[in-house]
């Protein structure tokens, strides 16, 4: 079950999005209706100016730009290219090429430089997953390959650690392979049999601890002849490749992060034939991954990256992301109530420095998401903590945000400074009061959703005591725990579920006797609408025609 506090949470933070705010944080992803009727007002609108000058494009969009003290998170943009990189890809874009000649000689050079076999460009590390798992499963065998996801015959399990699992493995599942969980070494060296295409490993600070690291897990899959995949795509390009010679035949990299290529660009590294062999599964050649195409632009952004990241001074830009993180420090430490601590990456993903900024919830009545809100509605814009999210699940109700350091520009840090010293002096009141509950929900209750181009039968199983509600969310997926609240007629109800996939709904509406209808976030997937009703038990003619008896012979 969700705490408790996340229910009082969620009726003070949803109370404060109104419905024309909750469809435009959802971007494009409109509730179905309502994108039917902007259509149609555009299609009679007339045609507005073209774009701005460079400096102001966005704008001329009505978007806003952000400071981006977050991360290298994608819903936020990645990170920023490096100059030797745009001015590539703006080389490469006046010139033809064939394109597998092109990266014949630039997967020679990617294993020169990173000391792997051979490495390929892709279109981001989800797309470098879904091609190795596709060398795996078809390896380069064109009749296979046009069979793709149809694996009828072929090896089709993929064998995954289950601290391992993550959001991410669709990229490996969308090859059309089952996901095989494994706790222990002895659970994966069980799991391994004939019909193993693959393993596939999430790096992270433990891969290389205990009965379950990779050393270990590469040793058990080698004498069963499995290849493995690291996940590695927070990671920066360190030679000689860690991953690589702790036993895997694959690492797949994201290109937009730490690496500051092209934000839509991923490597490949490892094995020459499964790499070569991936290369052969996506774009320009036809069939499964076509549609995973990069072109001449992004393949040598992406060779100018890796050409640069082992040129850069890595200790002077953590120095340099050090002192921003000390200048933010200094200033709110001055704020009463407020502490800071300087946290040191502990792996190798994600290697940057972050500020974690505390304060006296009885001083400043603020939660992290308000802060994150706050920052994020005001100007400039700031992304911190998950800021950027549509509603993250779950917000971050404790009294504290993060900062990330390596997204930043020089002179970010003060801006950043100034506003947080703003804000954590001068407190704004995000407090709302209750009221008593107007009805009880306990119950099951059928729910009818609208989505943007489908709709769906869920279910509700309510138990309500006070203002408090809890029970299970039945989706069309799978079931999950949910939990919410009720204040007069308000009515708050969140479920979350994460393995695999991230599924969050957040719905919010109002009730009238045995009905409810509202809005509902979807998490990163937008909004819909949504109605339900209490369910009322069927009564069958037998038990009508025979009475009481005949339904009590049945139990």
């Amino acid at each position: 079950m969700l705490p408790n506090s996340w229910t009082r949470f969620a009726e003070t933070a949803l109370s404060r999005i109104t419905r024309r705010q909750l469809f435009e944080r959802g971007g494009i992803f409109t509730a179905a209706g309502a994108l039917a009727s902007t259509a149609s007002t555009a299609a009679s609108a007339p045609p507005q100016r073209g774009l701005s000058a460079p400096a102001d494009m966005y704008e001329s969009l009505g978007v806003r730009t952000l400071i981006n003290a977050r991360g290298t998170v994608t819903i936020v943009g990645g990170s920023k290219m490096l100059p030797e990189v745009r001015q590539a890809m703006d080389h490469a874009s006046n010139q033809f090429v064939q394109i597998d000649e092109l990266m014949e000689a630039v997967g020679k050079r990617l294993g020169e430089l990173t000391g792997a076999e051979w490495g390929v460009v892709t279109a981001g590390s989800g797309a470098a997953m879904t091609l190795g798992t596709a060398a795996c499963v078809a390896g380069g065998d064109p009749d296979k390959l046009a069979r793709l996801p149809d694996l009828d015959g072929m090896k089709d399990e993929v064998v995954i650690p289950s601290d391992s699992r993550n959001v991410y493995e669709h990229s490996v599942r969308c090859a059309g392979v089952r996901i095989i969980e494994a706790a222990t070494a002895e659970a994966f060296e069980a799991a391994l049999g004939p019909r193993t295409a693959m393993v596939m490993v999430m790096a992270r600070r433990d891969t290389d601890q205990g009965p379950m690291s990779l050393r270990n897990l590469s040793a058990i899959a080698s004498r069963h002849g499995v290849p493995i995949l690291v996940d590695a795509a927070a990671e920066g390009l360190v030679v000689p490749n860690p991953h690589l010679e702790r036993g895997a035949s694959m690492v797949a990299y994201s290109g937009g992060k730490c690496i500051r290529g092209p934000q839509c660009a991923g490597l490949l590294l490892g094995k020459k034939n499964l790499v070569q062999a991936a290369w052969i599964h996506g774009a320009p050649h036809h069939g499964f991954a076509r549609g995973m195409k990069v072109g001449r632009e992004e393949i040598m952004g992406m060779l100018a990256a890796t050409e640069a990241w082992m040129t850069r001074d890595h200790e002077a830009e953590f120095a340099t992301w050090v002192s921003w993180m000390e200048h933010i420090a200094a200033r709110v430490d001055q704020v009463p109530g407020v502490s800071t601590d300087l946290l040191m990456p502990e792996g190798r993903g994600n290697h940057t420095p972050r500020l974690m900024i505390e304060w006296d919830p009885k001083r400043i009545q603020l939660t992290g998401f308000d802060m994150e809100q706050i920052l994020w509605d005001g100007e400039p814009r700031i992304a911190v903590s998950g800021a950027g999210s549509f509603l993250p699940f779950p917000p971050n109700l404790t009294p504290n945000i993060s900062v990330t350091a390596y997204t930043m520009d020089a002179g970010e840090e003060k801006i950043i400074a100034d506003r947080l010293v703003e804000v954590l002096r001068n407190p704004p009141d995000r407090r709302k009061a209750t009221k008593p509950p107007a009805a009880d929900l306990s119950g099951r209750w059928d729910v009818h959703l609208d989505f943007l181009n489908a709709t769906g039968k869920h279910t509700f199983t309510l138990e309500q005591s006070g203002s408090d509600i809890n029970g299970t969310h039945h989706g069309e997926y799978i079931a999950r725990d949910l939990t919410g609240s009720i204040s007069g007629n308000e009515v708050v109800i969140q479920s979350a579920y994460q393995k695999g996939v991230r599924l969050s709904y957040d719905f919010s509406g109002s009730v009238r006797g045995d009905a409810m209808s509202g809005d509902v976030l979807l998490g990163e997937y937008g909004a819909a609408r949504w109605r339900a009703h209490r369910h009322v038990q069927q009564i069958t003619g037998a038990d009508v025609e025979k009475g009481p008896a005949a339904s009590e012979r049945r139990k």
